[in-house]
């Protein structure tokens, strides 16, 4: 069985897709698996903006004996405008239909970007607190809309956009106009700074990075607050960029939180992804910023979500990843507690399509761990 499901879900903001058809009738859209009589437990797996209906966990997890659900929220492909809490908002219907297809048992897999997603999903989930985005709007979440899941899988999981984002802003950028102005004591591609960087130079790129992200928050706090009061008033927002989102020194120093990872990012040479035209955080809106991309304002910082749960809890752990690295693992198997079990993955990039011992590995352990 493999069939493709519409799933109506409530209306979000204004001009939120530019679609009329979905704005009028929004949906999201899921891809439910399994083969011969249907099983007892689905596994799911979400990201907030990837399309994972082409998964690579799909056949491996399919063949042996699981449910695969393969969840898009109405940000698909796009999150410039992405709001964090609506995510889980179009999560909860998926779930929803789920329970009404009668599976007795749902494992959420948060992947990726899909951690701190599902995090934020099973804590709401089990006690609801939201009712506001972060920028003031009512979000209308309602309890019943939210069903839990049994268990949660975090496998190669980073603890959030909003700290993905602090770790990997460049501090170099004078003017976030003009990104080719550049301070050349804090830029870490000047070989200059190395790699390898000295102790005290991570330390002080680290409080610009800091800097640079606070600095931008208080520029859309204050632009919202204008734009609020004009004829827009509460709607009102705005798109902007912000540019190099790609400087994080580990990717250079592999001495730095240390793995069995290579140089470079998982999109290649680190230099040019930081200079790309696309990026992490590269495009995005006022309201959605403070969502996704604040630390001060999102509320999907994976591991402080993860510890206001009392599922079971499995981290996986890529050894080669580049982008996930060991010290967000230990804060992952920290938050869980007592309820969780780590598993490193050895010599695992963070993609394993092109790797079938280690994606036989992953699978054999997810739908063995209890």
């Amino acid at each position: 069985m493999d069939k493709f499901i519409e799933i109506p879900v409530k209306p979000g903001g204004f001009m939120e897709s530019q679609s009329g058809i979905q704005r009028r009738n929004p949906k999201i859209f899921a891809r439910l698996v399994w083969k011969g009589e249907r099983p007892q437990t689905v596994y799911v797996l979400v990201h907030p903006t990837s399309n994972f209906h082409s998964h690579y966990l799909i056949d491996p997890l399919v063949a042996r004996g699981v449910a695969v659900c393969l969840v898009n929220t109405r940000y698909v492909a796009n999150d410039s405008m992405l709001i964090m809490e609506r995510a889980i908002q179009d999560l909860g219907a998926a779930m929803t239909h789920l329970r009404h297809e009668g599976f007795e048992r749902i494992v959420l897999i948060g992947n990726s970007g899909g951690g701190s997603l599902a995090a934020l999903y099973q804590q709401q989930s089990e006690r609801l607190t939201i009712q506001t985005t972060p920028d003031g709007r009512s979000i209308n979440l309602e309890a019943g809309e939210l069903p839990a899941a049994d268990a949660l899988a975090l496998v190669c999981a980073h603890p959030g956009r909003a700290e993905q984002l602090l770790m990997k802003i460049d501090p170099a950028i004078l003017d976030e106009r003009y990104p080719d102005l550049r301070r050349a004591s804090l830029d870490m591609y000047d070989p200059a700074n190395g790699p390898a960087y000295a102790e005290e130079w991570v330390h002080a790129y680290r409080h610009a990075q800091r800097a640079r992200l606070d600095h931008i928050t208080e520029w859309v706090l204050a632009r919202l607050r204008q734009l609020e009061q004009g004829p827009m008033g509460e709607g009102a927002d705005e798109a902007f960029i912000i540019h190099c989102t790609q400087a994080d020194p580990r990717l250079l120093d592999l001495a730095l939180d240390a793995n069995d990872r290579t140089q470079g990012t998982i999109q290649g040479n680190a230099f040019l992804a930081n200079l790309a035209s696309n990026g992490l955080a590269r495009f995005c809106t006022l309201r959605s910023f403070l969502s996704q991309w604040s630390p001060r304002y999102t509320r999907a910082h994976g591991p402080s979500c993860l510890a206001d749960t009392s599922c079971p809890v499995l981290v996986v752990n890529h050894t080669a990843d580049q982008t996930v690295f060991p010290s967000q693992i230990d804060a992952w198997v920290k938050a869980a507690g007592s309820r969780g079990k780590r598993y490193d993955l050895a010599h695992a990039p963070h993609y394993l399509d092109d790797k079938p011992d280690l994606l036989t590995e992953l699978a054999d352990l997810l739908v063995s761990w209890k």
